[in-house]
């Protein structure tokens, strides 16, 4: 049972005051890397030495340790027999591009037009302070939750690092069975589903497993003035080929029928009618899904790119080894071993070797009915009552993925409205959020942690 207490306004003056915090944070090059030597520990370093500084109340009243490189806090509730939950977030950047094509310098913590600028604002720093902030201003006000609370801060999410599920270790060897996790992903998504003029807070319920395969071919090589037919490259320019004109089944799963019916209520006259059919509708549904491309093909079926190539280096010799990686995003129902299988099946060349770099099964499906989504569900009514909470399968990945053995309700969702714009650029140019949007994040999660009553 949860309280129906309404969400708390934020005052304009906290919300910038706020905002000037996870500007600081932006300003810490947490550039993360899978080359140790371009990793700048000293920025990481400084970044926690920032957070200690910035949320004081936290780091006094709640215990901390690390996992890796990581950040475990600990909040004590005052029902420790009841299961706790944790909330997650990281503090690791990707790579900027080019510097001098942003707006405003990408590290420099611009607070400008109402945004809050730099790399991170939206992946994932400023999910980290609204957690800390919501946190922060509840203990200020004497706040103790019913549930216990952890705050998992991951450091190399974005290289697919172990710090998080180093933490998820921790707990396990504890016996900690969380209630309820919370992570990154979905958003309170604007212009993201034609026909559907409301805004919709995606909550990723599953995320794709995520499989990196090399694919090579050997060859005795030679002088390009000699070539033989079906060299190297060329054998492996056709196994590319036909994974590209052979994609893998598409199918609506569960998950994506409910959101459709979930959409049907914000929707236009006719999508309205299509979308709460979605269950009899499926077969037609995928197809049109499938038609669309980009994200509502994604959603629909196991998806394969060709990322990188590799063959002779020299123009006039003959490769004596060609490769190509694919990044298979893999669907839930679907295993690494059922998708090697259909690729060498879709290949149908012994002479193209497949071989698994690296790669994670898809997550477990969390429930939409249980009292964990209902949560979710009532703390974003009282902050976005304009918004449809619909649950969706993530295409990226989190470090949520790490928890999901030690808790079946894992849920992935950033409480931040984000346009098409917005969403755009994340890991690109110009990554930016709203002082209002990131005031509306910190209620969100105020609220959450409120209504956490057993």
């Amino acid at each position: 049972m949860y309280t129906s207490t309404p969400a708390d306004a934020l005052p304009r003056d906290r919300g910038d005051a706020a905002a000037a915090k996870l500007a600081r944070l932006i300003t810490c090059r947490t550039v993360s890397s899978r080359i140790p030597e371009d990793v700048d520990a000293a920025e990481f370093a400084r970044f926690r030495t920032e957070l200690a500084a910035l949320f004081p109340a936290v780091h006094e009243q709640l215990a901390l340790e690390e996992a890796g490189g990581g950040l475990l806090f600990h909040w004590q509730g005052r029902e420790p027999e009841l299961d706790p939950v944790v909330l997650m977030a990281h503090y690791d950047v990707v790579p900027v591009q080019d510097e001098s094509t942003w707006e405003h310098p990408p590290f420099a913590g611009v607070l400008a037009d109402g945004y809050i600028h730099g790399r991170g604002a939206l992946d994932d720093k400023g999910s980290l302070a609204a957690i800390l902030e919501a946190v922060e201003t509840l203990l200020a006000e004497g706040f103790v939750p019913a549930r216990s609370v952890y705050l998992s801060f991951g450091d190399n999410e974005e290289t697919a690092g172990d710090s998080a599920a180093q933490a998820a270790a921790l707990l396990k060897a504890r016996g900690v069975r969380p209630w309820l996790v919370l992570d990154e992903g979905g958003a309170v998504a604007g212009q993201a589903f034609p026909f559907v003029k409301s805004p919709v807070a995606v909550i990723g319920v599953s995320e794709k497993g995520i499989l990196d395969v090399e694919l090579a071919v050997d060859d005795p090589g030679g002088h390009a003035s000699t070539p033989n037919r079906l060299g190297a490259a060329a054998r492996l320019a056709r196994a590319v080929v036909r994974l590209d004109r052979r994609p893998f089944p598409a199918a609506l799963h569960p998950v994506t029928i409910e959101m459709l019916s979930r959409l049907a209520a914000g929707a236009s006259p006719l999508p309205a009618a299509l979308f709460a059919r979605a269950g009899s509708l499926r077969l037609p549904l995928t197809r049109i899904f499938g038609a669309l491309g980009g994200e509502p093909n994604a959603l629909t079926r196991t998806t394969v790119a060709l990322t990188q190539l590799a063959g002779s280096k020299a123009s006039n010799v003959l490769p004596t080894r060609a490769t190509a990686t694919a990044n298979v995003r893999i669907a839930p129902g679907e295993s690494i071993a059922s998708v090697l299988e259909r690729m060498r099946r879709t290949v149908r060349d012994r002479k193209v070797t497949l071989r698994v770099v690296e790669g994670t099964e898809p997550s477990p499906v969390s429930s939409t009915s249980n009292a964990q989504f209902a949560a979710l569900e009532a703390a974003i009514g009282e902050v976005f009552p304009d918004a449809i909470p619909a649950p969706y399968i993530m295409l990226g990945g989190t470090d949520s993925r790490r928890f999901t053995a030690i808790c079946d309700a894992v849920y992935r969702f950033a409480p931040f409205r984000m346009d098409k714009a917005a969403r755009a650029s994340i890991h690109a140019d110009n990554e930016k959020l709203s002082i209002a949007a990131f005031s509306e994040g910190i209620r969100f999660y105020r609220c959450l942690l409120q209504k956490l009553v057993p």
